[in-house]
């Protein structure tokens, strides 16, 4: 695979979420997804408990308030809150994917590729998270993170809804827009730390120029707020840490 290095990704546009599976591919959803980024880290999956990532911690309160795009902002995470990373409007300000999913089941989870959870948020902030101290690094740490917060308990669906998909497209799904078809080939739930008031994580294995792009969401809710956090590995086929250090101090400033 061309190297790319993860400052390269975070430049980029919301996808495709960072273009990722952005044109044709021949790859076929609902293949065996062996070398599509399924050798994932100990520390990132649990064959025992699939569901174990996404129940809900014990519960912090929340307000319920349904936060504007300025009060998003004020709650988002800030450069010196997480010792080495800085935080930075994401290039591309509120720009959204135009994937639209092939199979009904799956399109919750193209929604969050987009950068648009779907119902539809009231507001959205986007911002990049970069770990400094890995500086020049290609596989510098680089994490985009959505903001949005969502009226009339559509925030809960939302967590519903990208559940049932993660389950109902797990051999793959594919997608289409303007630039063409793409292929998603896996997904799988993730065990990662639990964060909110109720979360979830998984891998969706992407495709670009033919390679292998192992892609971890991680979605967090409190009250009427949703947080997505992305992470891609564009270098090899392992799957890519999401620093928990992160999830949770942008949990704990959630209201």
């Amino acid at each position: 695979m061309k190297a790319r290095t993860a400052a390269m990704a975070a430049t980029t546009a919301v996808l495709c979420l960072a273009a990722v599976a952005c044109g044709p591919s021949d790859d076929k959803p609902g293949n065996d997804g062996k070398g599509a980024g399924t050798s994932a880290r100990p520390s990132g999956t649990d064959a025992q408990d699939p569901a174990a990532g996404d129940s809900a911690a014990p519960a912090p309160t929340s307000s319920g308030k349904v936060l504007s795009k300025a009060e998003l902002a004020k709650v988002a995470l800030t450069t010196g809150e997480v010792a080495h990373y800085e935080v930075t409007p994401m290039q591309g300000g509120d720009e959204t994917g135009t994937e639209k999913s092939e199979n009904e089941d799956c399109r919750p989870l193209v929604a969050v590729i987009n950068g648009a959870p779907e119902p539809a948020a009231a507001a959205t902030v986007f911002r990049t998270v970069m770990d400094k101290s890995e500086e020049g690094q290609d596989d510098q740490t680089v994490v985009t993170e959505i903001l949005t917060s969502h009226p009339d308990g559509s925030a809960q669906q939302i967590m519903r809804d990208v559940r049932d998909a993660v389950h109902a497209c797990a051999g793959g799904f594919r997608t289409s827009s303007e630039d063409g078809p793409s292929s998603y080939t896996q997904v799988k739930r993730l065990n990662l730390p639990r964060a909110g008031q109720e979360s979830i994580a998984y891998q969706v294995t992407g495709s670009i120029e033919g390679d292998k792009v192992p892609l971890v969401f991680q979605l967090v809710r409190t009250g009427s707020t949703v947080v997505t956090f992305y992470v891609a590995n564009f270098l090899d086929t392992k799957t890519p840490q999401l620093p928990a250090e992160l999830v949770t101090a942008q949990a704990a400033k959630l209201p």
